[in-house]
């Protein structure tokens, strides 16, 4: 196979997340940028609610041991319990002052922890992991 040198400017961020999968994943630099170009960069965390970005964030720097134990991490029905609670309470009108900041504080977490699933997820994929079907990690 022939190859051919090329010289471009990246944008500081975009190169920054390269160079941390990088490091991740212990590959060069130009391997991910190879990567990169065959199937698009990395997904990106920008998009998501900025109280969520620094977690999505961090992500991108965990080697693939690391995401795969967050894609694979789950709430028991006992974790889930008290928040199921405050719902119902919510939803009949009886909750009180307290119990509605700890269902948000509930909320938030329970959304956090999906969407950096969601997140490690699709990493794994970009960086060419077989992704099995839902249900199964």
């Amino acid at each position: 196979m022939i190859s051919r040198t090329i010289t471009m400017q990246l944008p500081e961020n975009l190169y920054i997340r390269l160079q941390q999968v990088a490091q991740a994943i212990q590959q060069p630099l130009e391997q991910i940028l190879l990567r990169a170009i065959q199937v698009g960069s990395p997904p990106t965390w920008e998009t998501a609610p900025s109280e969520f970005q620094e977690a999505l964030a961090v992500l991108d720097r965990l080697d693939d041991t690391s995401l795969w134990r967050i894609a694979r991490s789950r709430y028991t029905e006992v974790d889930m319990q008290p928040y199921q609670q405050l719902l119902d309470k919510n939803a009949e009108g009886t909750i009180t002052l307290i119990e509605q900041q700890k269902l948000e504080r509930l909320r938030y977490e329970f959304d956090r922890h999906m969407l950096c699933k969601a997140h490690a997820v699709t990493l794994l994929r970009w960086r060419g992991h077989q992704i099995p079907p839902s249900g199964k990690l």
